[in-house]
């Protein structure tokens, strides 16, 4: 039976915005820290990363995204953090300070619905964020000095109208995303 790689995000397609991010990607480089940065084409917030489904399975996960009720929101993309902090930066993300509460809200209305699925649990707080590179090795001194500098960094509102599902094909390239199925914000 087929399987394939999936995930349930945000996708951030404001052009405006993919240019500030990559700016800070590029602030970011060169610094003596290797970093593999996200592509700016597949810069989202994963709210469920649901690895390897079923075909079957992805129809009724279609479902579950089909019960969620939200109206369209604006998510403000502020400040500059790591995981599993800056100190030790392995995970390089942008946090999100209005719209969080309603983000946190439609992921655990999925998280509930998809446990049911059998799925498992998260675990810890679901905390939103884009991951925006993942550093791989290297000196890390002059990057998390500029990551403190960028700590406070506002790139922009977006207005979050769809959750999307999402195909993830995996390439020497890096992966290529495709959406499977899209629901809309009630207008």
């Amino acid at each position: 039976m087929e399987r394939i790689r999936s995930f349930i995000s945000i996708d951030i397609d404001d052009q405006s915005l993919l240019t500030k991010i990559i700016g800070v990607q590029e602030s970011l480089s060169g610094l003596g820290a290797y970093i593999k940065f996200v592509e700016p084409e597949n810069i989202h917030m994963t709210l469920k990363f649901l690895g390897e489904i079923s075909i079957v399975l992805v129809e009724k996960i279609k479902e579950v995204l089909g019960q969620i009720d939200f109206e369209p929101f604006v998510m403000r993309i502020e400040g500059l953090g790591a995981f599993p902090n800056i100190r030790r930066p392995r995970v390089i993300w942008l946090g999100v300070t209005e719209g969080a509460l309603k983000i946190v809200e439609i992921q655990r209305f999925l998280e509930n619905r998809l446990v049911k699925l059998g799925f498992r649990r998260e675990r810890g707080e679901f905390i939103p964020h884009i991951t925006i590179g993942r550093v791989k090795g290297g000196n890390y001194e002059r990057l998390r000095k500029r990551m403190i500098e960028l700590k406070d960094i506002t790139i922009g509102d977006f207005l979050v109208k769809s959750v999307r599902l999402k195909k993830s094909t995996l390439t020497s390239k890096g992966p290529i995303y495709e959406t499977l199925y899209e629901k809309h914000a009630s207008e």
